[in-house]
């Protein structure tokens, strides 16, 4: 259950992966797409996962058909807004949304450096109607290459002071961390936080790279990291967060169940593991969900889930001041 008296935080929501099944069918039919339904329950199918896939890989699979329809920038505008009002109706207080500049360019050879801007004005759009606090993580699909997620960084610099984070996702297996030193070296200089996914399709070697390579002060996924007992004495000395998924983990065959995830074993260490959401649409389900049942189902206790709660608001990416005032908003609300 949701603390009543702590933030609702969602630190790792891809935007580019969370769109709606009605926007689909309309975008698709607005740029002659070709969709495997042109309603919204017969697309249903090939977007929201609802049984287990053999990997990451596959499970990616799912979110083409969602860049698919982005054939202009007001598209990718509005899939931006859409994220931060749906993120409202879920009940979150503060959200941090990531996106892939290139993947989202791609289908319809968009400019990746117009696709960021309008993706920042959506976002901004999607705040400044609903008042919740909105930070956005550029994110370098590793898939490409490192050729091209240079040009890939290129498109975030040129919004550098829009963007709160870097991170790097895709095929962990196939483009390790190691490839891509140079372009979070950029990153770091130009003021930015620094998530990397590892650990999740990789093992605990990737987690390493993260941190040692490339910078990383907190982890997407992570899960593998158990396996190494220096590693999560290092997680837990220097503060370094795990963003936790996990229905996507379940889904992705990360683990073979939820009782087996070890996003208990890592609240028990001290690590400061929290609970998110990656694809809502693609997971059918929200945070509430996976705090009210995912949780309980890995075997966390209620004492264990407020605590994954108040680790969202200890590693976000906020200054001390935004942090403070996020708390107070809270439990000034809880007050009324």
């Amino acid at each position: 259950m949701l603390a009543p008296d702590l933030p609702v935080i969602d630190l790792h929501r891809h935007l580019d992966g969370n769109v709606r099944l009605a926007t689909i069918v309309e975008l698709g039919r607005r740029f002659g797409v070709e969709l495997p339904g042109y309603d919204v329950e017969s697309l249903r199918p090939h977007v929201v996962v609802t049984s287990v896939e053999p990997d990451l890989v596959s499970w990616l699979q799912r979110l083409l058909w969602m860049i698919r329809v982005l054939g202009d920038y007001d598209a990718c505008r509005r899939i931006a807004r859409e994220n931060v009002e749906d993120a409202l109706a879920a009940g979150l207080d503060y959200v941090e949304l990531r996106f892939s500049p290139l993947y989202m360019a791609r289908p319809h050879g968009l400019d990746p450096v117009a696709v960021t801007e309008a993706v920042i004005e959506g976002a901004a759009e999607g705040s400044d109607a609903t008042g919740l606090p909105v930070n956005l993580i550029g994110i370098l699909s590793r898939t490409y290459g490192p050729e091209e997620c240079m040009i890939e960084l290129e498109a975030l610099l040129a919004h550098r002071e829009r963007i709160t984070a870097l991170d790097l996702a895709g095929d962990e297996n196939s483009w390790p961390a190691e490839l891509f030193v140079r372009h979070f070296e950029r990153g770091r200089d130009a003021g930015w936080e620094i998530t990397v996914h590892a650990g999740e399709a990789g093992g605990a070697a990737s987690v390493w790279a993260a941190i040692d390579r490339l910078g990383a002060t907190r982890i997407g996924h992570g899960v593998r990291s158990i396996d190494d007992e220096r590693l999560l004495e290092t997680l837990v000395e220097r503060r370094i967060g795990l963003e936790i998924n996990l229905t996507s983990n379940l889904q992705t065959s990360t683990v073979p169940t939820l009782a087996a995830h070890p996003l208990r074993t890592f609240l028990e260490r001290g690590v400061l593991a929290t609970i998110n959401t990656d694809n809502p649409i693609v997971i059918d389900g929200e945070l509430r969900d996976e705090y009210e049942t995912a949780a309980p189902a890995a075997g966390l206790s209620a004492a264990q889930i407020r605590q994954a709660q108040a680790n969202a608001l200890e590693i976000a990416f906020l200054t001390g001041d935004e942090r403070r005032r996020l708390g107070d908003a809270v439990r000034s609300r809880k007050e009324l």
